[in-house]
């Protein structure tokens, strides 16, 4: 419906981004891809004021509600390293050694300390994700937290 209603020389892309879990039925681990934040459809520009403009004009996506959430560099940066140019965010392989998360392969590599939960059965783990949600008077800006599930698999642990 974007690229229907946007027009091109305003609107780079548009896409949703999706992960990878592991799920078993019938006996055997399946991978499936699903929607990272379901319902939400992202868009890329080079110019915010002219696609703010078109959407306002756009009615059919004009009638939903907080519609439009403006992303911010450090959690666009954050997303980019995470589902890269693909839009995706593939599995991960780790181990735990004395209690501590290592990751061995993937994208959550070196992002250990954002992990606040492991589902060693669902092979999921739930990261950190800083979202900036406004301004908080005399204490600066406000940061509300939200987590993203991400596919991680544990292949040991080491005692």
């Amino acid at each position: 419906m974007c690229r229907r209603y946007l027009s091109q020389e305003v609107l780079q892309d548009v896409f949703v981004l999706t992960y990878d879990r592991m799920r078993k039925y019938e006996g055997v681990w399946h991978l499936e891809r699903q929607l990272l934040f379901p319902g939400s459809v992202f868009l890329e520009s080079n110019n915010e004021e002219i696609l703010s403009e078109e959407l306002e004009k756009c009615v059919d996506i004009d009638r939903h509600e907080n519609f439009c959430i403006r992303m911010f560099p450090k959690e666009e940066q954050f997303l980019k390293r995470l589902c890269g140019q693909k839009h995706h965010l593939e599995m991960s392989r780790g181990v735990i050694r004395m209690g501590k998360t290592q990751i061995i392969e993937g994208p959550l590599k070196g992002m250990e300390n954002r992990i606040s939960r492991i589902d060693r059965h669902k092979r999921l783990a739930r990261v950190r994700f800083v979202a900036k949600s406004g301004n908080d008077g005399m204490y600066g800006n406000e940061f509300s937290f939200c987590y993203i599930l991400a596919g991680l698999e544990i292949t040991e642990k080491i005692v």
